[in-house]
């Protein structure tokens, strides 16, 4: 099952881009994902502050 979800506030740091969107059930969400090949990181937080600081401490392990 695929979802359509509009990203807002997408912030890119390093590789990996931050953005804030509503889940299925209208809550608001924000989510970290590294943009490098074969890196395959992507987390969902409840607070942008969490989902920031994981962009900001992330290593992708492949390079």
């Amino acid at each position: 099952m695929t979802a359509n979800r509009r990203f807002r506030r997408v912030v890119r740091i390093g590789p990996v881009q931050v953005a804030t969107y509503y889940d299925g059930r209208g809550r608001e969400k924000h989510t970290a994902a590294c943009t490098a090949p074969r890196c395959g990181f992507s987390t969902d937080y409840d607070s942008r502050a969490a989902a920031e600081l994981a962009a900001r401490t992330h290593r992708c392990p492949v390079r």
